[in-house]
């Protein structure tokens, strides 16, 4: 009996392949990489992320502008009258004053040298002693905002009077304790209460969102358009570009000034002049300090920002070439094989566009706008050199300068900033997860 024979073939066990990147080799370029991107990241850290941190840290501090600088005791000395003669009597004054209007200063001490030649008339004030020329006074607790005033009597002596001394010549050093409310424990959520509960607040953000939603949008809308404009050939193409970036690389200040003269409601304005001259208005139009004017449309009245809508006006006009330039670039990329097939099915000029281009640029709108919403809620210089922030176009940022400064309430300011963080970070994040991909 046969037995069959079956043919096998030999297994063979796979062999562990250690995974991409994992290897000796693999670790070595990742220890060289995190070398080579360690002084970036902490480039990062120290000009973003520590800026970001202290700010927070201020928003829950009493802090007042003033306070940044730590309470100190100022002197000024003086001797009067000046000896003329040997034996004159005169008095060496120390002025000693708390800079700080809230918080004390303990364990004060001034250390001065002695003017060689004067002698002193009796005893020394008992929180002073003098040794080696060099005077010592313990000076205590000074008060917020407490003057006091040393007084030591001398009497001028011969070496004096062939070397006198200007007191202010080598000034005293005066130490103490002073309690730094940027760095002590006493945290607060005053700030956020006065900001919350301010009415204006909230009228506040919705200008700022008003603002940047428009004036995003507006500049993305521009912005596509003069790319429509210019991406084809024509004579005069390149002249017409650098025509159209003018007014994102003038400077703010010149162009905001040249608005300004533009505008405005006097003699001297120019568009005013124009309206008034063609019949379109009886008077000037103040387009800059004029909150609302009513407006009917359809039947429907409504108060329409005039000041506002200038600011977003101007915002439109001056950051469309960034929209611009990016669309133009991306379009310069597109094939023109498939606008040619499409031309040649008859596809019309708009139908090219919405089916072909815009698919194409959703993914660059999506990041423009995403970086004009960003930049245009944290603009500050185009409010203020135009409004100030009056006429109804105060927004956060122009809020946070007015908490800070014109108010002196740097927490307060920080507090705003810490709510402009927070909106530009949901913002984004909601702009990350339904932003349209790039079909290109």
């Amino acid at each position: 009996m046969k037995v069959p024979i079956r043919a096998t073939t030999p297994q063979y066990e796979p062999q562990a392949v250690p995974p991409k990147g994992r290897g000796p080799l693999g670790a070595g370029e990742m220890r060289l990489a995190y070398t080579m991107v360690l002084p970036t990241l902490l480039i990062v850290l120290s000009v973003v992320l520590l800026p970001l941190l202290a700010n927070f840290w201020i928003s829950f501090k009493p802090v007042q502008l003033g306070d940044l600088r730590a309470p100190t005791v100022l002197s000024s000395e003086r001797i009067r009258p000046m000896p003329e003669a040997v034996g004159d009597r005169a008095e060496i004054s120390y002025r000693l004053r708390n800079t700080s209007q809230r918080g004390e200063i303990a364990d004060s001490t001034l250390v001065d040298s002695w003017p060689a030649g004067l002698v002193p008339d009796g005893e020394l004030d008992s929180r002073c002693q003098l040794s080696n020329d060099v005077l010592e006074c313990n000076l205590g607790t000074f008060e917020p905002k407490q003057k006091d005033t040393l007084k030591i009597p001398v009497i001028a002596t011969q070496e004096f009077l062939d070397n006198p001394v200007n007191p202010r010549a080598d000034k005293p050093v005066i130490t103490g304790d002073a309690d730094n409310v940027l760095t002590n424990n006493v945290f607060t959520l005053k700030n956020y209460r006065k900001v919350f509960s301010a009415s204006e607040f909230w009228k506040v953000l919705r200008v700022s969102l008003y603002y940047t939603i428009f004036g995003t949008i507006g500049a993305l809308l521009f912005g596509l358009f003069a790319a429509q404009l210019l991406s084809t050939t024509f004579p005069g193409r390149g002249v017409l570009r650098g025509f159209f970036l003018f007014p994102y690389v003038a400077p703010v200040i010149a162009v905001a000034f040249a608005w300004v003269l533009i505008l405005d409601a006097g003699p001297g304005g120019t568009l005013n002049a124009i309206l008034m001259k063609i019949g379109a208005t009886e008077g000037p139009i103040n387009f800059l300090g004029r909150r609302a004017t009513p407006i009917s449309i359809l039947g429907l009245t409504f108060n329409f920002p005039v000041a506002l809508t200038t600011v977003i006006s101007f915002e439109v006009w001056r950051y469309f070439p960034l929209s611009f330039l990016f669309i133009l670039a991306r379009m310069q990329s597109m094939s023109s094989e498939t606008y040619e097939a499409a031309e040649i099915d008859g596809a019309t000029p708009l139908q090219q566009f919405w089916y072909i281009s815009l698919p194409q640029l959703a993914g660059i709108l999506a990041v423009i706008f995403l970086l004009r919403f960003i930049w245009t809620f944290n603009k500050f210089d185009d409010i203020f050199l135009l409004t100030g922030g009056a006429a109804g176009t105060r927004t956060l940022t122009v809020d946070i300068y007015e908490q800070a400064f014109a108010v002196s309430n740097l927490g307060a300011g920080a507090a705003v900033a810490v709510v402009v963080f927070f909106v530009l970070l949901v913002s984004a994040l909601l702009l990350f997860k339904f932003s349209p991909q790039d079909d290109g």
